[in-house]
């Protein structure tokens, strides 16, 4: 018992844990209820086609970690400078829209100009929720037409029920020097977070995580369906158990709540109350690559699906077939805002009629593979009823010695690094402890 640690979840967070369980000399137990590691960072192949499980590229910023996924490949990475584009009604502008203007129609712009300049000129305002900040920064035209509308495609959730916790660098916010260069010229400085990425040469991003699963023992296929913190084991669907000294878990919140032996009612309500969108990945290939310049793009129109869309044979040519071009389409939903009528299969044809809308596809291109793949967890909604819940939740969990990480365990807004360091960090209060 002094050393049986344990992992549950095989994901960025998990391998994170295991990683830093190594570095110590301890080789902890994964147990990870799919048959392969990666979790949202898992890539899928299919008759010469890679998809990663939604858009995936690592633009960290941290050497350590940047160094630890390039090891896993050998060094052998594609670097690139990233470009993404937004569409709206007919235009492509440059990324992000607030300072890159020029080629909307003039009188948006001018309205745009001027609330923005009162904007910054009003006292300050109290802030409530993400639409007070956006009317805050930007005013009401930008505000509406560009990120209050993708955060109802991406968050499926009005900006008035979320708060702003997540924002961070997301949103630039620029002065009006800036504003004023970017509508009268399509030439701007890039001023996106996103600035240099890599992605691995061959198999998918998955591939930045393969020297993790050989820290630790790992067991896949191994569903959790109890945890007893008092008597430190496990049950699995199959009826077997493992017993545990220090348990770290990347397992979605409202998931591991209620497996837990005696988990207070509140707790378990709470933890219900946490919100999370729901994406289908549409992925097709077809027959040229010249579909994009952009890296990724953004869409606003209500009338087109996906929220996001990517070119994976931009990131690797060893993704696609040779000659061929891949894009992956991102449309959200959520249980709590906006459930899903359908299945899965049901947004493929609707997205691809919202690339023939805005000319991505043409009539003479050939569809070679097409797919849909369901995420019942893609990202954590920042509602106004996160902050309480939460509290309450983290709080039980320290109580009773659940270390927990990774976007779904810590309930942040983590990428691939930041889940991987928080995978880390919840192996180091165990051995802290």
């Amino acid at each position: 018992m002094k050393d049986n640690f344990v992992v549950l979840g095989a994901g960025a967070a998990g391998l994170g844990a295991v990683n830093r369980f190594h570095n110590e000399g301890i080789r902890a137990k994964v147990y990870e209820k799919c048959a392969f590691a990666g979790g949202h960072a898992a890539s899928y192949f299919s008759n010469g086609w890679i998809f990663d499980d939604g858009p995936h590229i690592s633009f960290t910023k941290d050497e350590r970690i940047r160094k630890l996924f390039h090891e896993s490949v050998n060094g052998e990475v594609e670097a690139f400078k990233a470009l993404a584009t937004n569409y709206w009604q007919g235009h492509w502008i440059k990324h992000p829209a607030q300072v890159n203007l020029h080629g909307l129609p003039e009188d948006m712009v001018v309205k745009i100009i001027m609330e923005m300049m009162d904007a910054k000129a009003a006292e300050s305002s109290e802030i409530n929720n993400y639409q007070d900040w956006l009317y805050a920064s930007y005013g009401p035209t930008f505000s509406e037409t560009f990120p209050m509308m993708y955060t109802k495609k991406f968050h499926t959730a009005h900006a008035s029920v979320l708060d702003t916790d997540w924002i961070g660098p997301r949103l630039y916010q620029p002065d009006m020097e800036e504003v004023l260069h970017g509508a009268l010229s399509m030439h701007t400085p890039d001023v996106h977070y996103i600035s240099d990425f890599y992605y691995p040469t061959h198999g998918g991003f998955a591939r930045f995580f393969d020297q993790f699963p050989e820290y630790g023992d790992m067991n896949y296929g191994h569903e959790v369906v109890e945890i007893d913190p008092a008597g430190k084991y496990l049950v699995f669907a199959d009826g077997q158990g493992d017993v545990f000294s220090g348990l770290v878990s990347s397992l979605p919140l409202p998931e591991l709540i209620p497996l837990i032996k005696g988990a207070p009612v509140d707790v378990v309500e709470a933890a219900a109350r946490l919100a999370c969108s729901e994406c289908v990945t549409v992925n097709i290939g077809i027959d040229r690559e010249d579909i994009s310049e952009a890296h990724w793009t953004y869409f606003y129109d209500e009338d087109i699906p996906f929220a996001r869309i990517s070119f994976p044979h931009m990131q690797s040519p060893n993704n696609t077939p040779d000659g061929c071009g891949s894009i992956q389409m991102e449309v959200y939903f959520s249980k709590k805002y906006k459930p899903m009528t359908g299945d899965a299969d049901s947004c493929i044809q609707p997205a691809i009629d919202g690339l023939f809308k805005c000319g991505l596809l043409k009539p003479e291109d050939k569809i070679l593979f097409k797919e849909a793949r369901y995420a019942p967890y893609a990202n954590v909604i920042f509602d106004l009823e996160r902050n309480a819940a939460l509290e309450l939740v983290h709080g039980y969990l320290d109580e009773i010695g659940i270390r927990y990480c990774g976007r779904f365990g810590e309930w942040g807004y983590h990428w691939t690094d930041g889940s991987f360091i928080s995978g880390e960090g919840a192996a180091q209060k165990i051995l802290n402890h």
